[in-house]
């Protein structure tokens, strides 16, 4: 047996265990309370109500701002329910949840950053539970780029 065919079967093998193992249920309950969470949170800025406007205005965020950070914590929320993308769906809700712990920290308060701190560090535990997904994705883009 060659180097890359044994590599081969040591990762589907791992990577079938991480699957069927039992941390992958308390991965999926992480990945889906971090989505339910986001998509709670996120309505009022999707939809400009205006004291979320006002909440982040106080952040110094605009408008615009703040219906950016609504659409990716929507893109987030999604990419943490499908299969195939929960790994790096989990480390883009990691750097939105440091970007809101900085931000709610510096401007409001370290109570009310708790929440952010909180997911971030979920979403941690998924990205990091995940991992060989990222890694899978990141090989499949090498492969793609070299083939060129």
């Amino acid at each position: 047996m060659s180097e890359q065919t044994i590599t081969a079967a040591t990762t589907s093998d791992c990577r079938a265990w991480r699957e069927a193992g039992p941390g992958s249920a308390m991965l999926w309950v992480a990945q889906v309370l971090i989505a339910v969470a986001f998509l709670a949170a996120t309505y009022p800025k999707v939809t400009l109500d205006p004291m979320a406007v006002e909440g982040f205005a106080t952040m110094g965020f605009s408008t615009a701002g703040t219906l950016i950070i609504g659409c990716l914590e929507v893109a987030g929320a999604i990419g943490l329910l499908v299969t195939g993308l929960t790994g790096l769906a989990a480390l883009g809700v990691v750097a939105l949840m440091i970007g809101a712990t900085v931000a709610t920290t510096l401007t409001i308060g370290v109570l009310p950053a708790l929440m952010p701190a909180v997911l971030g560090v979920i979403g941690a535990l998924v990205a990091r539970g995940r991992w060989y997904q990222t890694v899978e994705h990141i090989s499949s883009v090498r492969a793609f780029a070299t083939a060129r």
